[in-house]
């Protein structure tokens, strides 16, 4: 493991984002303060709307918070302009999604390459070729996302997030469109990447087998911290869960 130094790679301080709506306000985070460690894989877990792809994208540079800071490395991203945040995130940050979000009239090595395009720079064969590589897709370079499965497809998006060797890989339930057997292989690659190449990686996801992969599992409820564990096995994940749906439902945890 690269923890010998828990060194924070992303922190939250004080974090809140709220959202105006027919009824009023919506608190999507309530003063949230977490360090992601550098070289760790962190699960982020909570009920539905307890506010975890709100924490994904504010810690991501996708969506600004209302107040409270975000920490990348040395970078707060309350600071920068709307030009510096955009090259922040091509350069620093790597995500993936649910749903792939690849684009079907480009091969693999085309979609892998995309961010490097949009940077400016013309990909490299050999890089391309390498980051693909590093997801067990060396022969698939040449094939549409309709030539291949799910999991695939899935393993291409994340070489794309790759690609620029970001600081952090952020997940927004990269599973989530897998079956299990899929879904484990994926699971298997990211805690790779991060023991055999440190890297860091934060993944929000619902599944207690998923998180059980990570070496931290921070819970929300109700757009707060509501607990963590450290290495957890999937039983004790979704134990703490179900202790945790109360609290969303509006009740009080144990």
């Amino acid at each position: 493991m690269h923890q010998n130094q828990r060194t924070p790679v992303v922190r939250l301080e004080n974090l809140s984002r709220t959202y105006r709506s027919g009824h009023g306000v919506v608190h999507a985070l309530d003063a949230v303060s977490v360090d992601f460690d550098r070289g760790s894989f962190t699960a982020v877990m909570g009920p539905s709307g307890s506010g975890k792809s709100t924490l994904l994208q504010c810690a991501a540079g996708l969506d600004r918070p209302t107040s409270g800071r975000v920490v990348l490395d040395d970078v707060d991203l309350g600071e920068l302009s709307e030009n510096a945040l955009t090259a922040l995130r091509r350069d620093r940050i790597g995500f993936v999604f649910q749903s792939f979000n690849l684009l079907g009239a480009l091969t693999a090595a085309q979609n892998v390459g995309l961010p490097l395009r949009l940077a400016g720079r013309r990909p490299g064969r050999t890089e391309v070729h390498a980051a693909l590589a590093r997801v067990g897709l060396d022969g698939r370079t040449g094939h549409l996302p309709s030539e291949m499965s799910g999991g695939q497809q899935q393993r291409v998006a994340i070489a794309r997030a790759l690609i620029t060797r970001p600081q952090v890989l952020f997940a927004d339930e990269p599973t989530g469109a897998l079956d299990s057997a899929t879904g484990r292989d994926v699971l298997t690659l990211l805690r790779t990447l991060v023991d055999e190449e440190g890297q860091s990686t934060i993944m929000v996801t619902h599944d207690p087998v998923a998180a059980s992969c990570a070496d931290r599992v921070v819970f929300l409820a109700d757009g707060r911290i509501a607990d963590a564990l450290d290495r957890p096995t999937s039983q004790q994940v979704a134990e703490r869960m179900t202790r945790l749906e109360p609290v969303a439902a509006g009740g009080t945890a144990p």
